[in-house]
């Protein structure tokens, strides 16, 4: 018995060698799923969540086996590397923290995603305008997305989901125990699962790492989005103060220079203003030149004739 035991669970670093993954690639899963809190999970446990949970934290809330995680994970992968049309297979996230996550995915991998409210009868109701057959079903919240599980139970489509502690099992063919309530921790998981199934599409290369950055999957708040486009804004509109300073010259700006003389001697006295000839051209005398009277009647005192 204990011969056959150890033919069926091969050991930890032989799985991660067939899978064409190396203990560093699986090192940098790990702390990435430990920094987006996937491990943690609820306080409440289901009963067909046990075989998930390590242990359980003093104040209550249960971690999951981040182990079993990353196996599911990979499992899942080739559960829907094996469906030949990638549109077949529907992505539904109800819950908002899970929508950027799955249109994301069905991006790069070409499923089809349903965000936000399920219709009932999209997989049951012919008449519907929406109506579908997809071949394989993948799920944010099975609590939350009870209908359309209830609706593939019907239509005998296969259903993976990401599962909390707390998370019904009810018609769910692979459970992927998870923390699906953070926003960080559903946009790794979705981003990990897509970069499995490329890479098992041989569409991404294994030993190099992918260059779409895990951010791209995170739940972002409308409201954060529209102060930083504002922020961004005002930082275009707001002018640029560029200060263009004349060097200093030699000469003294503030001293008052006197204006220049006829003779050209700075010394001398100036000219005399020129006083207008009988019969001389008006345009050619300059305007300071003519006799400055207070009443255009007065008599200039100038006999013209």
């Amino acid at each position: 018995a204990a011969s056959t035991c150890s033919r069926a669970e091969p050991p930890q670093d032989r799985v991660g060698t067939m899978n064409g993954i190396s203990d560093e690639q699986k090192k940098k899963d790990f702390q990435m799923m430990l920094s987006c809190s996937t491990h943690l999970g609820t306080k409440n446990l289901d009963f067909q969540m046990t075989r998930y949970v390590w242990k359980r934290k003093p104040d209550g809330i249960h971690i999951i086996n981040l182990g079993r995680t990353y196996d599911k994970l990979l499992l899942a992968a080739r559960i829907i590397v094996a469906i030949e049309n990638p549109a077949d297979v529907c992505v539904i996230s109800a819950r908002p923290y899970g929508q950027r996550s799955i249109l994301k995915y069905c991006q790069y991998t070409g499923a089809t995603p349903i965000a936000g409210r399920f219709t009932p009868g999209t997989f049951t109701n012919q008449i519907t305008n929406k109506f579908m057959e997809p071949r394989l079903l993948l799920l944010t919240d099975p609590r939350t997305d009870h209908q359309a599980i209830q609706e593939a139970a019907y239509a005998n489509i296969p259903t993976i989901a990401f599962c909390d502690t707390d998370s019904p099992l009810k018609y769910i063919d692979v459970a992927i125990p998870a923390n699906n309530k953070g926003k960080h921790s559903i946009g790794l998981l979705y981003w990990l699962l897509a970069r499995e199934v490329l890479r098992l599409r041989r569409t991404i290369p294994r030993n190099q790492p992918w260059d779409v950055m895990v951010d791209l999957f995170f739940y972002r708040d409308p409201e954060e989005v529209e102060a930083q486009v504002k922020e961004e804004q005002e930082r275009r509109e707001a002018p640029v103060d560029v200060s263009m300073e004349v060097p200093p010259t030699a000469a003294d700006w503030d001293a008052t220079t006197a204006p220049p003389v006829a003779g050209g001697e700075w010394g001398g006295q100036p000219a005399a203003p020129a006083v207008p000839q009988p019969g001389s051209d008006w345009s050619a005398i300059p305007s300071q030149a003519m006799p400055a009277t207070t009443e255009w009647g007065a008599d200039p005192g100038t006999n013209w004739n």
